[in-house]
């Protein structure tokens, strides 16, 4: 249950930050995780392939349990705005269009973690 837990975490996280618009890269390097608490404040990190935030991200991943809440958050002030179509590059947003996808990526990994 846990491994699904986190690769289910993972995937939704990482579509969310390769959906997310790249001007500076600023935006993109400013997803957090946090396991029971949602991260505060925004981080001076520019990341325009995502590659980086979406490493940091798996790592965080590792320690996550079934049960627990695992928070990704993007505190910079216009976060809400690229999120509700502000950007040409992401006008369905990223977060609301990758939880639309919750079940099928939960039903997928279900199915390839029981194969191993």
């Amino acid at each position: 249950m846990d491994l699904v837990i986190r690769k289910v975490a993972l995937e939704l996280f990482q579509r969310v930050i390769l959906r997310s618009p790249v001007d500076s890269g600023r935006f993109r390097g400013n997803w957090q995780v946090a396991i029971g608490n949602v991260p505060a404040g925004t981080l001076e990190l520019e990341d325009k392939s995502g590659t980086a935030t979406v490493n940091k991200i798996q790592a965080a991943t590792l320690g996550l349990k079934a049960g627990q809440i695992i928070y990704l958050a993007n505190n910079l002030p216009y976060a809400q705005r690229l999120e509700d179509g502000h950007s040409g590059q992401a006008p369905a947003g990223m977060v609301a269009l990758t939880a639309q996808e919750f079940r099928q990526i939960a039903e997928q990994i279900g199915v390839e973690v029981k194969m191993l």
